[in-house]
């Protein structure tokens, strides 16, 4: 549902340690897949910062993304009108 608007999202992750990281892998098939995966640890902090980027603190590193509190207050007022699925329920 998040992809009906047209609007592009950077990230960065930054991990203190590299014992963080639990996987990496970039494809060298036609679909040029890349994955990222890590343990940012314990959230401490979450903000926005400059305006634009919200940044997610925790205990092993810094994940950062680029969406304006607009953009979140409109996927979050969409998000709560959607009912929640419960356990063993079809949609």
């Amino acid at each position: 549902m998040l992809g009906q608007f047209d609007v592009e999202h950077t990230f960065t992750v930054e991990l203190k340690s590299k014992k963080d990281v639990k996987n990496i892998s970039i494809s060298n098939d036609t679909h040029d897949r890349v994955l990222f995966e890590g343990n940012l640890g314990e959230l401490k902090e979450l903000s926005l910062v400059e305006g634009d980027v919200l940044e997610f603190i925790g205990k092993n590193g810094v994940l950062r993304i680029t969406l304006t509190i607009e953009h979140l207050k409109k996927v979050l007022k969409q998000a709560s009108k959607v009912k929640p699925q419960r356990p063993g329920e079809t949609l």
